[in-house]
């Protein structure tokens, strides 16, 4: 994948210019100790973004989730949750799991590492479905998952293009999800994951 160096600036919604990041340049402030290291942060166009806090809707469905998919995952592909997650030059997130062939290294996994995304939107759910979702089109990401925490239902993405996703389509709790990509072992249906 080539990546494009976008420009130094990047427009806020006023209209004033903003000086513009690169995953480099972050990395190099947390090295540097002017940004903590445990910060949640994503860089999104060059932009730094602070994520939301995690209620523990969203911990439970996380916990569930990756207790349920790392046991078939064991030796022969990898499931990824909380680690930064490359689109380009200037954009990074931290998605909630990543289903991924190996090897993967969880430092740089990016689109084309991935078989799946899933976010689990407790108060982002409009971000993740919107302009998050383009983001992970735009760059190539194959499938998403965007899991309603509140409402536990399911937005499934498919069929990236440089605008978003061709193909979307809401599930209910009790609906199954089979992924395009990943094994078989990797459907879901949310009705069916430990909650406690």
């Amino acid at each position: 994948m080539t990546l494009r160096v976008p420009p130094q600036v990047t427009r806020a919604a006023e209209g004033l210019g903003r000086r513009r990041f690169t995953m480099a340049e972050v990395a190099a402030m947390v090295a540097a100790g002017i940004i903590d290291g445990d910060e949640r942060l994503e860089l999104i166009g060059g932009e730094l973004v602070p994520m939301e806090p995690k209620g523990p809707r969203h911990d439970r469905l996380l916990r569930a989730l990756v207790q349920r998919w790392t046991e078939p995952a064991e030796g022969r592909r990898r499931v990824v949750a909380g680690s930064p997650f490359r689109l380009s030059l200037d954009t990074f997130v931290v998605p909630d799991i990543v289903v991924a062939p190996e090897p993967v290294d969880t430092k740089e996994t990016s689109a084309e590492d991935a078989w799946l995304v899933v976010e689990i939107a407790e108060g982002s759910r409009r971000f993740d479905m919107g302009r998050k979702a383009k983001l992970y089109g735009r760059n190539g990401v194959r499938e998403l998952w965007v899991i309603d925490a509140a409402r536990m239902n399911v937005r499934l993405f498919r069929e990236p293009y440089p605008g978003g996703y061709a193909e979307t389509r809401d599930y209910d709790f009790d609906e199954a999800l089979l992924p395009a990509f990943a094994p078989p072992e990797f459907a879901l249906r949310l009705d069916m994951l430990d909650l406690r």
